[in-house]
């Protein structure tokens, strides 16, 4: 989601575009991109003992550095959220969002400007990711991109207003510390956000309590990648 356009510093809008959503083309090897970046990635604590996957990491707007480095990425535990929402049966997932501390840049085509991440990058990022693998299955086509685009709307206004009502205090461990988050819970599943040691943190799921996770940084990746 790169800015197109300046939006004035501290609208929903421009907090949208924290973290913009350009992709990384896949490649060959699916750790690449998690593998580049310059920062450790955090996924559930050893608590977890259930399946492990990669989800998608993605690059943000043009700043000092190494060209298309990643900014964010996400991993996943438990089932997979199928891709039709149609697919039957429940599915129990939790998929832990994982954001580089950034300052303010310049958007991809210079055009507009990216603010710094926060932890209201971290609450977006996993109020999109949850709306993307629970529309309602009785949507057609058209009114399901109605339907995103108004929920994606709350979200937005829900990740500018952290400390507001529409949150609560939740604390969790993280690398087996105690650790301040804020978390809402929804009839599609549940969004928290908070920060780790150099990073920002967001997680969603469904099926799994968000009381009973913790976060721990990844020793290793190629956890995710086993069936």
């Amino acid at each position: 989601m790169d800015a197109t356009s300046s939006r004035t510093v501290g609208t929903a809008a421009a907090k949208a575009a924290e973290v913009p959503g350009r992709r990384v083309a896949e490649p060959a090897d699916p750790l690449a991109p998690y593998q580049a970046a310059d920062f450790p990635w955090y996924g559930l604590d050893e608590g977890w003992t259930g399946r492990r996957w990669l989800l998608q990491a993605g690059a943000g707007g043009n700043r000092p550095g190494p060209a298309r480095s990643i900014d964010y990425g996400s991993v996943g535990h438990g089932e997979q959220p199928p891709k039709q929402p149609e697919a039957p049966g429940p599915r129990r997932f939790a998929v832990v969002v994982t954001v580089a501390r950034r300052p303010g840049r310049r958007s991809a085509d210079g055009t507009g400007v990216l603010e710094a991440t926060s932890a209201a990058s971290a609450a977006w990022l996993a109020g999109s990711g949850l709306l993307a693998v629970t529309w309602p299955g009785q949507l057609d086509r058209g009114r399901r991109q109605e339907w995103l685009d108004q929920q994606t709307a709350l979200a937005w206004d829900l990740a500018d207003d952290l400390g507001g009502p529409g949150w609560s205090p939740l604390t969790l461990p993280v690398n087996g510390l105690p650790q301040p988050f804020r978390y809402r819970e929804s009839e599609y599943g549940w969004v928290l956000a908070g920060e780790a040691p150099g990073v920002l943190l967001g997680a969603y799921g469904r099926g799994v309590s968000a009381y009973g996770v913790g976060f721990s940084a990844i020793a290793d990746l190629v956890a995710y990648t086993r069936p």
